[in-house]
């Protein structure tokens, strides 16, 4: 099916944030797929910062990064996954990026003999950023998920332009908002006053929702259906209920069973088929059965109490297991721990290791002490960017001799910067934005653990690094062992390494996470698991 004039969807979110709209826009997006309409989802975020590059992971979580080389909001990542589809810097727009470009102007003077205001020069920016997304490829139906909770002052522009741009594009427009209905254990009762509320203030400010997703812990009755739709105006088949799920999977299967597709290609006016999900429903059947053989995978990090700093690392290790007909029980390692009371106390029994990216020198002992564990026990072990740094500190210390070896990004001084900056990095001044961003090639050694993952010669993978392996030890470290499997093309920067004295020790420059989805595992993903389960 291809629509003539494309159709836009906008999700808001009301009572309380971090209620799912990420993850409700790429279910919705999933099944309009499987409607036959082309889609592409974008986010709209509220805060100043120009994107979350800069931003702690207790901030913000996860920083995704798009082919193109545009750091994201994690959202991005669900989105990829669920869709299947590439996404770009267009995809996400924040109020940084929205106001540095009217400021812009203005400098240059295309606004000359007029006051620039929120309306209608921000507004205006923010609806061209909507259509944006359409500049290079027509999508039959464009998603615009608007950060924040519904009240906040900071999402106040971005409300007035959908609000705009509904009212230019009437027939076209459908808005979607997600609330939370909270169920009261103490007397067994939901309430749906504060959904009441959020869509009261919704309408105060000119927007209408056509469909409300009722997030909460237990399935949304009828009843209960009828009296948020009689006071919230819409019709009764309009509210939906968004439950708590075991799995991020299950909400496509549960949307379909609410009959989301339908009612959405019915107020497009568009016509609607029954949806064909067997292969994502038996990817969730997979992942959830209870009868396969159990892999305990240790993931250390020093944000081990906040998952969504790794989202797409424990994502990618999902779609591997299923692929490998195993489940995954992930442990969750702080590599200061290990620092302080050493690797066995945290590592003993695990099948497998993986050491992820990150920045900064705290609990950087502890990763390497994980990945000497990995080694020295024949464990497999899978380093991701800086997990690639830590495998070759630890080779270089306690394989070659070098010791004190480090990085130039945790000492300066070192004798030995095994790993150090990339040299266009040396005189770089600014923070954000300015790291080896995005897609680049990579070259792959033929009879190497790399190959028989890809199976091909050369390969696009996403990168988010500023530091090296240093080329000046590239031969000690082929002495001990070490396989350069994986390069840029000219053979200059160092893309994966491979310890050949263990079954499976390799490390990677760039985050294949990023490229991961479910039926289509990340290979290195794909290798990792099937190294664990066969241990």
């Amino acid at each position: 099916m291809t629509v003539k004039e494309t159709k836009y969807i906008f999700i808001t979110g009301g009572v309380v944030s971090s209620l799912g709209k990420g993850i409700a826009a790429a279910s919705i997006g999933k099944l309009l797929e499987k409607q036959g309409l082309s889609v592409t989802i974008q986010k709209f975020d509220p805060y100043l910062n120009l994107d979350p590059g800069t931003m702690s992971p207790y901030q913000h979580g996860e920083v995704f990064v798009t082919e193109d080389g545009c750091e994201t909001d994690l959202d991005l990542g669900h989105y990829e996954r669920f869709v299947d589809r590439a996404l770009k810097r267009v995809n996400n727009v924040t109020s940084g990026m929205i106001f540095w470009t009217v400021l812009q102007k203005e400098r240059k003077g295309d606004y000359l003999g007029h006051t620039v205001q929120i309306v209608p020069h921000v507004t205006n920016e923010i609806k061209e950023r909507i259509t944006a997304v359409l500049a290079e490829q027509h999508f039959d139906v464009v998603i615009t998920e608007i950060g924040g909770t519904i009240g906040d002052i900071e999402s106040a522009p971005f409300l007035e332009a959908i609000r705009q741009f509904h009212s230019k594009h009437k027939g076209d427009c459908l808005q979607i908002h997600l609330t939370l209905v909270p169920y009261l254990k103490t007397n067994g009762e939901f309430k749906t006053k504060p959904t009441q509320h959020s869509v009261k203030e919704l309408r105060g400010i000119g927007i209408h929702p056509d469909i409300i997703l009722c997030r909460s812990v237990k399935p949304v009755n009828d009843e209960l259906k009828e009296k948020i739709a009689l006071f919230c105006d819409v019709e009764k088949e309009s509210v939906v209920s968004a439950v708590d799920v075991h799995n991020i999977y299950e909400v496509p299967v549960k949307f379909k069973e609410e009959r989301v597709d339908k009612v959405i290609m019915q107020k497009l006016n568009l016509e609607a088929k029954e949806v064909d999900l067997k292969e994502w429903i038996n990817f969730v059947e997979v992942l959830e059965d209870p009868s396969l053989p159990l892999v305990t995978v240790a993931i250390v990090g020093k944000y081990t109490n906040l998952a969504d700093a790794y989202i797409s690392v424990v994502e990618a290790l999902k779609h591997a297991v299923v692929e490998n007909g195993c489940r995954l029980n992930v442990r969750w390692v702080n590599s200061e721990r290990i620092e302080k009371y050493g690797a066995d106390k945290y590592l003993e029994g695990v099948d497998g290791i993986v050491v992820p990216g990150g920045f900064g020198n705290r609990g950087i002992e502890g990763k390497i002490s994980s990945a000497q564990y990995a080694r020295e026990k024949d464990i497999p072990y899978l380093g991701l960017c800086l997990g690639m740094h830590m495998t070759v500190i630890e080779i270089a210390r306690n394989v070659l001799g070098l010791k004190g070896a480090n990085s130039t990004e945790f000492d300066l001084e070192t004798a030995y910067p095994v790993i150090d900056f990339l040299p266009e990095q040396r005189d770089m001044k600014k923070k954000g934005g300015t790291m080896r961003l995005g897609n680049y090639p990579c070259k792959i050694v033929g009879n190497t653990k790399l190959f028989d993952a890809y199976n091909f010669r050369e390969v696009q993978e996403r990168h988010r690094h500023r530091y090296e392996f240093n080329n000046d030890y590239r031969v000690p470290f082929e002495k001990a062992g070490v396989v350069f499997s994986g390069t840029s093309p000219d053979d200059r920067l160092v893309e994966v390494i491979e310890f050949t004295k263990q079954k499976w020790h390799v490390a990677c420059q760039f985050h294949p996470e990023f490229k991961s989805r479910p039926n289509k595992s990340a290979p290195l993903f794909k290798g990792f698991i099937k190294a664990v389960k066969n241990r």
